[in-house]
């Protein structure tokens, strides 16, 4: 039986299953400015908000004591899905709550497709994220580089790949409505889509430099 002083996702398992999601970075050292002091758990939903206390070393030798909340939602991949004889690339559009009540006119974003790993390694997750959302099911594939989104408050690290993709060989996409996700496939030419940088239609961060990427080193600067 619980009792009164057990908390969900420390010592009785949350929703989810997990227990001890206060001890995550109690024991880092990789950095001898910093000293971890105490970890509180602020919300476990589906991610995990937390507040840190540490003391930190600055570069004049003062040592002070920090806080920071960060929100834990696991590591990600993404993929630039692109046809370099029709010059065009493949990307998705999808109603994003969060832009949407943040000024984003109507909430819908074009971006590269993407998921979350889910305990899978970065391509093994990709390539179930393209089909869901595409239907094109990856062969050749590319690693860009990988890129922290959102390093002042949100710990993602996400994977950032490219791979090309024949139009004939295109599934139905749209992603998976079980989990309540309705997805427009969206194929551009390659010189429109980065001008939809320019000019804002284009405004998820991925899918920019991931065109960005492309323009200047990758298929499309050949």
């Amino acid at each position: 039986m619980t009792t009164s002083t057990s908390v969900p996702g420390i010592d009785v398992p949350d929703h989810r299953g997990r227990t001890g999601l206060d001890r995550a970075g109690r024991d880092l050292d990789r950095n001898p400015r910093v000293r971890v002091t105490g970890v509180e758990l602020l919300a476990a939903g589906w991610h995990v908000l937390r507040r840190t206390t540490f003391d930190y070393e600055h570069g004049d030798g003062r040592r002070t004591t920090e806080q920071r909340e960060t929100y834990d939602r696991g590591n990600g991949a993404t993929v630039l899905l692109y046809d370099l004889e029709g010059a065009t690339v493949l990307l998705t559009r999808q109603f994003r709550y969060p832009v949407y009540v943040n000024d984003h006119p109507d909430g819908m974003l074009l971006e590269a497709a993407a998921g979350l790993l889910d305990d899978q390694d970065p391509e093994t997750a990709i390539r179930r994220e393209a089909e869901e959302e595409t239907g094109v099911r990856i062969g050749e594939l590319e690693h860009v580089f990988d890129v922290f989104t959102s390093p002042g408050s949100v710990t993602e690290r996400l994977h950032c790949y490219a791979a090309p993709y024949r139009p004939s060989e295109r599934g139905a996409g749209g992603g998976l409505a079980e989990e309540g996700e309705d997805i427009e496939v969206v194929e551009l030419p390659f010189k429109e889509a980065l001008a939809m940088v320019g000019t804002g239609e284009i405004a998820d961060a991925k899918t920019i430099m991931l065109l960005q990427w492309a323009a200047l080193e990758g298929p499309f600067s050949r």
